[in-house]
């Protein structure tokens, strides 16, 4: 069921996109947007609270959406390493306006809204993990997520500049990012059979242990758990 500030804030977003490529995402926008779709100012600080800030969000949201609804209903390919790329590349062909993007990564480049930008990456590719079935709950739950934020938010400034046909540039770009991170778990996976190096690293890979990954319930702000050490 569809709740009618939903419905307020999608019609609100649709009229923005007309006026973010001239005036990005700012209270111009945010204004000329509730002047076009016919929406009192009221509403559209309840639905907007942090006003354009809030609308720039909500634009990176319905593009995580269709991105996860792509993941639940394509036809994946077998490697999982390409099932991640797959889903990078979703979350980058669910873009309707590449000036909005571009805009949006400008005002997230800005110091007072920086982590409001890490937190959007980092959703992203925590849905990604999460669509494809991660079953991690201790450390591995936030270096997967750190690792993956790296390569998209790589893979989106490439594709802001990227003028290829299909944008071919781009994912070639992707593929030679996910192949780079491929070897870093190589490398890991090399030392974890190494009898010298496991002995060496022992103390640091339990205290990594004590990491677990939050609860579901509290998944949206980056939070974290410690398990005490047992005496």
């Amino acid at each position: 069921m569809t709740h009618p500030t939903d419905d307020t804030l999608d019609r609100l977003l649709d009229a923005a996109l007309m006026h973010v490529p001239f005036d990005g995402w700012s209270e111009t926008t945010l204004k000329a947007a509730a002047r076009d779709a016919d929406i009192d100012m009221a509403m559209v600080r309840a639905v907007c609270p942090r006003g354009a800030v809030s609308l720039a969000l909500a634009y990176h949201a319905r593009g995580d959406a269709e991105m996860v609804a792509r993941l639940n209903s394509d036809a994946l390919p077998p490697r999982f390493r390409d099932k991640i790329a797959a889903g990078v590349r979703f979350r980058i062909e669910a873009v309707t306006d590449k000036e909005a993007v571009r805009r949006g990564t400008t005002l997230f480049a800005l110091p007072i809204y920086a982590a409001d930008g890490a937190r959007a990456i980092w959703g992203t590719a925590d849905q990604i993990w999460t669509a494809l079935g991660d079953t991690s709950e201790d450390v591995n739950w936030y270096t997967k997520r750190a690792t993956l934020a790296g390569v998209y938010s790589s893979t989106v400034l490439y594709w802001l500049g990227d003028d290829s046909v299909d944008n071919q540039a781009t994912w070639d770009f992707l593929e030679r990012r996910i192949d780079g991170v491929m070897q870093i778990e190589k490398v890991k996976a090399q030392v974890r059979e190494n009898k010298s190096l496991s002995a060496l690293l022992a103390g640091p890979n339990w205290l990594l242990g004590q990491i677990k990954a939050p609860s579901a319930a509290s998944r949206s702000d980056m939070p974290g758990s410690w398990t005490s050490p047992r005496p």
